[in-house]
């Protein structure tokens, strides 16, 4: 449902395009791992990715499970409540992998978390948490990195900047773009499978910023 809802909606509030890495597929049983960096960039992805015959199993902030109807939902569509600082976070990997099992694909933020920035510029993906590198490890499934941009344009900054924004996007409707890098497969040292998948992540979002001449947070390189 979410993933269809991303597609039908996404449309209201901006004009999304999708690239793709010449023979990239996304196969069953693989991770995707997405660059993050605002509340609207799920919606973004997933409806990128919908475009593209896939409809992952989400792993996302706990917290969502508790607002009414969507946690029914993402509980019933089997996505992945992630616990930060719990006893239940290594739980979210054994659903993972369950997920992954089954033949999902699973869609995972390296960075857990947003940019505290409240400018709309792009900047490229935050240092990675070692928890793609440890569910790579234990499945051995390939890593597709996806690199999204302007999501920052629908939603981004301050509360009331990101509320203004979700109520400007309709008319403005800006720009988005998602780009699906090539798999790769993450082995040996977990510090180096985390580099590794941090990097191409940052390509495929270079890839994404240059199909829409965006503007990058200072210090970053975006082309």
């Amino acid at each position: 449902m979410l993933s269809r809802l991303a597609d039908v909606l996404l449309p209201a509030v901006g004009r999304l395009t999708v690239t793709a890495e010449t023979g990239t597929a996304l196969a069953p049983g693989s991770i995707i791992v997405a660059n993050h960096t605002s509340l609207a960039d799920p919606a973004v992805v997933l409806a990128a990715l919908r475009r593209l015959g896939t409809e992952p199993a989400v792993m996302a902030a706990a917290g969502l499970w508790r607002v009414p109807l969507l946690g029914r939902a993402l509980a019933r569509e089997g996505h992945i409540p992630v616990h930060r600082r719990d006893r239940r976070a290594a739980r979210c990997l054994d659903l993972a992998a369950a997920a992954l099992a089954e033949g999902r694909t699973v869609l995972i933020y390296g960075e857990g978390g947003l940019p505290t920035r409240t400018d709309a510029a792009e900047a490229g993906p935050a240092v990675f948490r070692g928890d793609l590198a440890r569910l790579a490890e234990r499945t051995g499934a390939p890593v597709v990195p996806v690199g999204q941009a302007g999501a920052r344009r629908i939603a981004s900054g301050t509360a009331g900047k990101q509320i203004a924004g979700l109520l400007t996007a309709p008319l403005r409707r800006p720009l988005l773009h998602v780009h699906i890098g090539a798999p790769i497969t993450l082995s040996g040292d977990r510090a180096a499978c985390t580099a590794k998948a941090h990097g191409a992540v940052t390509a495929a979002w270079r890839t994404a910023v240059g199909h829409l001449g965006e503007p990058t947070a200072r210090g970053t390189q975006g082309g």
